[in-house]
């Protein structure tokens, strides 16, 4: 079982000018073909950036590659896209899940209430501003999750259909539906986190509160005493992707 670490989005703050991060994207072979963990930015948004996308290009520095399309860099790796049989998302906000309508046949794994809130178009929250609902336009087929039951670890998490042993926990607070994923890696664990926590250490504790909500302090501390998990955030350092 391999999983690749894909850059699907660089983005670097303007300051502090050392935020240089990329937004992580997980492919993972499983049992039933290729598994990607939020997809980064879609072909469609280098030709067509939305609204959401421009903002953002007023406020960062983004240099917008377009061969860091998740389907670019699969191909490149030499799979076939078709091979891409599940998107799990962590949420929908437009630079995690901007690639759905590159792999039209995919079912798409995702909180019911993440969902909700990206098609409902209500603004219930300021980070509802993220989303772009034009990914939605392909009609993605749907695989939806709400009731937890049963347990990772100390987390309330909800086991996906996937070998190697996946899970989806609800992180609810930068989004309404957001969840961070566990992949199993051989006698190890694999915890992505997506915007739940921050990769910049210095970043000021009221900022990730206010921004990715309130699980970070949780999820550093249970980074600290379990060794054998490794953890990821939906944005990483650039030289995380160097490594």
């Amino acid at each position: 079982m391999t999983i690749h670490y894909l850059n699907c989005f660089t983005c670097n703050a303007r300051v502090p000018r050392h935020w240089q991060s990329g937004a992580l994207c997980l492919l993972v072979e499983c049992n039933e073909g290729l598994v990607l963990v939020d997809t980064g930015l879609g072909t469609r948004d280098y030709v067509d950036m939305p609204g959401i996308l421009r903002t953002f290009k007023l406020v960062t520095i983004m240099p917008l590659i377009p061969a860091e399309a998740a389907i670019r860099q699969i191909i490149g790796l030499g799979y076939q896209p078709e091979d891409v049989r599940h998107i799990v998302l962590t949420h929908m906000h437009f630079d995690h899940a901007g690639g759905l309508p590159d792999f039209p046949w995919a079912k798409v794994h995702v909180h019911r209430r993440e969902y909700e809130a990206i098609k409902s178009g209500k603004f219930r929250r300021w980070t509802d501003g993220g989303y772009n609902r034009c990914i939605l336009d392909h009609g993605p087929g749907f695989v939806f999750y709400e009731g937890t039951g049963d347990r990772w670890y100390d987390f309330d998490a909800i086991c996906l259909p996937f070998e190697p042993e996946m899970w989806l926990l609800p992180l609810i607070g930068h989004t309404s539906g957001h969840c961070g994923v566990a992949v199993k890696d051989g006698d190890r664990w694999l915890l992505h986190v997506g915007d739940a926590a921050s990769f910049a250490d210095d970043a000021p504790e009221w900022m990730v509160k206010f921004v990715l909500g309130p699980h970070q302090s949780r999820l550093r501390a249970f980074e600290k005493t379990h060794p054998e998990v490794c953890m990821t955030t939906g944005h990483m350092s650039l030289e995380f992707f160097k490594s």
